[in-house]
C-alpha cells in the first residue's frame, strides 16, 4: 500500500491538471456510479487525507470523488488521444476536460459522496502527517490509547496517525533502535519517532525516490525495508524478514536484531 507522500504527490498531480476546469466527460466504472454523469461540473481541487484522495467537484450539487490507491492503483494525467500506460479494462475513473484526461487505474476505493458527508469517509483518521493541521502531540496521545499494542502495528493504524505505510514503519523503527514487536508503552521517545515520521514524509514528498538514509541512489536509499538477509548498513548483521500482526492483517517486517534488540 502506498505511503502518505506518494498519495500527496498524486493529489498534487490531479490538482494541477484539473482544478478550475470544467469536466466534458466522466466515466466512473464501478456499478454504483456507472450511470452518473458529471459533465458540465467544475473541479474545485484535489487534496490528500492520509492515504485517501478527495477530488471536489461543483455542479448542481457539491460532490467529492473519494479514491484510494490500495496496493495496485494509480492516477495518470494525459493529453486527449494520448496512449494509456495501462490496459483500458483496469481504468476505474475517467475525468476529461477540454485539454486533459485523468485516468484512475486499479483504484481500490471509488465513491462519490455529497461534500457535507466527507467526514463519514475520512473523519476517523488520525492527524495527517502532510496535512495543514498536523498535530504530533495528538498522534502520540492516540498511540498511547493502546499501550500494549506492538509499535509496528500501531504506526500502521491510520486512526492513530495518517500517512505511514509499511516501508516508513520499518524504517522509523530502525532509526529509533526499537524492535517492531515492542509495546507502545515501552517505546522510549514516542514523540521523537512521530516527529521523525513527519520529517521523512515532508522531505520525500517532492522526490521521485523515497530515501531514509539521505542517499537517493536506488539500492542505497533505505536502511532495512526490502533488504531481508542483506547486511545491516550500520553493523553488518543480516536483516531479518518476518511477519508481524494478526491473521489477515499480517505485514512483512524488516529489522536488524542487533540495532533493534527486543526488550
Amino acid at each position: 500500500m502506498p505511503e502518505g507522500d506518494t498519495v500527496w504527490r498524486a493529489a498534487q498531480l490531479l490538482d494541477g491538471a484539473l482544478s478550475g476546469k470544467v469536466l466534458t466527460r466522466t466515466d466512473v466504472r464501478v456499478p454504483a456510479y456507472a450511470t452518473w454523469d458529471l459533465a458540465g461540473a467544475r473541479v474545485v481541487e484535489t487534496v490528500s487525507r492520509g492515504k485517501h484522495l478527495l477530488t471536489r467537484i461543483d455542479g448542481e450539487r457539491r460532490w467529492t470523488l473519494h479514491t484510494h490507491l490500495k496496493m495496485e492503483g494509480g492516477w495518470r494525467v494525459l493529453r486527449p488521444g494520448g496512449r494509456w500506460p495501462r490496459p483500458a479494462h483496469t481504468a476505474r475513473v475517467i475525468l476529461e476536460t477540454a485539454d486533459t484526461v485523468a485516468v484512475g487505474f486499479q483504484l481500490g476505493i471509488v465513491e462519490l459522496v455529497a461534500r457535507e458527508e466527507e467526514d463519514t469517509i475520512v473523519g476517523h483518521l488520525g492527524p495527517d502527517l502532510l496535512g495543514p493541521g498536523w498535530d504530533a502531540a495528538e498522534a502520540v496521545r492516540r498511540l498511547h490509547e493502546q499501550p500494549d499494542r506492538a509499535i509496528k502495528e500501531a504506526l500502521l493504524d491510520q486512526t492513530r496517525l495518517a500517512g505511514v505505510g509499511n516501508m516508513y514503519a520499518c524504517e522509523l523503527l530502525f532509526l529509533a533502535g526499537v524492535a517492531p514487536e515492542t509495546p507502545v508503552r515501552a517505546v522510549p521517545d514516542l514523540l521523537r519517532m512521530v516527529e521523525r515520521a513527519h520529517q521523512l514524509l515532508d522531505h520525500n514528498r517532492h522526490r521521485a525516490v523515497q530515501s531514509t538514509t539521505g542517499d537517493l541512489a536506488r539500492g542505497r536509499n533505505l536502511w532495512v525495508y526490502g533488504r531481508g538477509g542483506q547486511p545491516c548498513r550500520r553493523c553488518g548483521t543480516p536483516i531479518v524478514e518476518a511477519t508481524l500482526g494478526d491473521a489477515g492483517r499480517a505485514r512483512v517486517t524488516y529489522s536488524c536484531p542487533s540495532c533493534q534488540p527486543a526488550s
